[in-house]
């Protein structure tokens, strides 16, 4: 029997070919320094990656927006439904009142209660926490019962708090790893991608970071190329065929600029745009969640307070564009990430999952002058 835990963040591993690094451009904004969620700053990510024998295949990833204690010191947030065929919990109260108080977990559909458990656990071991009765987790999933044995459940509260205290600044592991150990997408072995996109100076000098559990289906498109079809690997080869439309995909958007939960959830919208650049439809029995955070200092929202008021200053509606483009931009290449950074798996059942062939792919964007 195997089990392995791995850290993200600062923790060393080899850093996988990325899509900026092979010469794929997506986009005309400039990423930040490790072009991950982490670029915004004080975000950090950890992962626990369980694999065990020959059909075990699962793990989790924990986001978290900053070091204080998140329920004492909420931040503004909203949540958006792409489609919503999945188990996401902390949504009501989210789109009531537009924070969240907890880190965000993202892990396999059947370990969300357990996930939830966890954050509760870890909202309590803060002393100033001792009197809350209340907390609202906020845990995203998708399932991975494809590669892992998913009715086992072998997942732990300390496994999803090992994940909490994991997380780190810094380059972030993507592929096979956490939440996207065991996913798929368009075919090929899915996993955990990022990316992120600086604005400029002149318009805020913001910084919108994505983190993506890719387990979806359609028609693989990678900067506008259409890499499935070249491949012979797409949903839909034959009316016959329904194979693999449906599936998940948990986007987490993080950014510094100091937007309001209404205009959260027009960021978190167009998330959308950059999963359908890559090809998803957002099929019948898709999941397909954006959480969007703002972690903007002087909007986190006390617990208490002696004030009636909250004197917040959030950007104008008409400053929104430009950060649309980069929310977009991020989510897009935060999903070739996953895909490139991923190998390929064998777990339940014996199924083999193969990897997107890397040099077959740079061979396509070449012939479609993509890259050079």
């Amino acid at each position: 029997m195997i089990m392995l835990s791995i850290l993200s963040g600062t923790a060393a591993f080899a850093q996988t070919p990325r899509a900026a690094g092979l010469g794929i451009r997506i986009g005309i904004l400039k990423s930040g320094e490790h072009n991950a969620i982490t670029d915004v700053p004080g975000v950090r990510v950890g992962h626990v990656t369980v694999v065990r024998g020959d059909s075990v295949r699962t793990g989790a990833t924990a986001i978290i927006p900053h070091s204080d204690n998140i329920f004492q010191n909420k931040v503004p947030a909203a949540i958006h439904l792409g489609n919503a065929f999945g188990k996401l919990t902390g949504y009501p109260q989210v789109e009531e009142l537009g924070n969240i108080e907890t880190p965000v977990i993202l892990t396999n559909t059947l370990s969300v209660p357990r996930a939830a458990e966890a954050l509760i656990d870890y909202t309590f071991r803060f002393p100033a926490n001792r009197d809350v009765r209340s907390v609202n987790p906020v845990v995203g999933e998708t399932n991975d019962g494809g590669l892992n044995d998913i009715r086992r459940r072998v997942l732990t509260r300390e496994d999803i708090l090992r994940a909490i205290d994991n997380a780190s600044g810094g380059p972030v592991e993507e592929g096979n790893v956490g939440a996207g150990t065991g996913t798929i997408c368009f075919g090929f072995k899915g996993g955990i991608g990022t990316a992120s996109r600086v604005l400029p100076e002149s318009r805020g000098g913001y910084t919108v970071g994505v983190l993506v559990q890719s387990n979806y289906g359609g028609i693989l498109q990678i900067a506008g190329v259409p890499v499935g079809i070249e491949l012979g690997q797409y949903s839909f080869r034959s009316v016959e065929e329904e194979y693999s439309a449906d599936g998940s995909c948990m986007i987490v958007v993080m950014t510094d600029a100091p937007l309001c939960p209404r205009n959260l959830k027009r960021l978190a919208k167009r998330a959308m745009f950059g999963l359908a650049r890559t090809g998803g439809i957002a099929s019948n029995g898709s999941g397909d969640f954006v959480i969007a955070v703002s972690t903007a200092e002087d909007l986190r929202i006390p617990y208490s307070s002696a004030s009636a008021l909250n004197d917040l200053a959030v950007l104008r509606n008409s400053r929104l564009s430009l950060l649309f483009e980069a929310v977009i931009e991020a989510t897009e290449e935060a999903i070739v990430n996953s895909l490139f950074a991923a190998e390929s798996m064998t777990g339940y059942k014996g199924r083999k999952v193969e990897a997107l062939p890397v040099d077959k792919t740079l061979k396509i964007l070449r012939q479609y002058k993509r890259i050079k």
